[in-house]
């Protein structure tokens, strides 16, 4: 992912600099750096953690408790589901 891609990943979500930064955990300056793909003139180059995570938040994921989680969830049955009794 380079900077142009992680400023239209944000603007696609309509996020500010702000948002962003706080749906992923960073400051807002981070994220003015992962845009421009500069900071102080080096190059900055996106984590993989950060990219995953922009994935993560596009497809509606706003966090992660885990793999115990994931398996409570998949116990329980559905909310719609009801039981009939003949």
């Amino acid at each position: 992912m380079k900077g142009h891609e992680f400023k239209r990943w944000r603007k696609s979500l309509d996020l500010s600099q702000k948002e962003a930064a706080d749906a992923l955990g960073l400051k807002r300056r981070v994220v003015q750096y992962y845009e421009k793909g500069r900071r102080d003139g080096d190059l900055v180059k996106i984590p993989r953690s950060v990219r995953l995570a922009c994935y993560a938040i596009a497809v509606g994921i706003m966090d992660y408790h885990g793999p115990e989680a994931d398996r409570r969830r998949k116990k329980r049955p559905p909310a719609d589901q009801t039981h009939q009794t003949a």
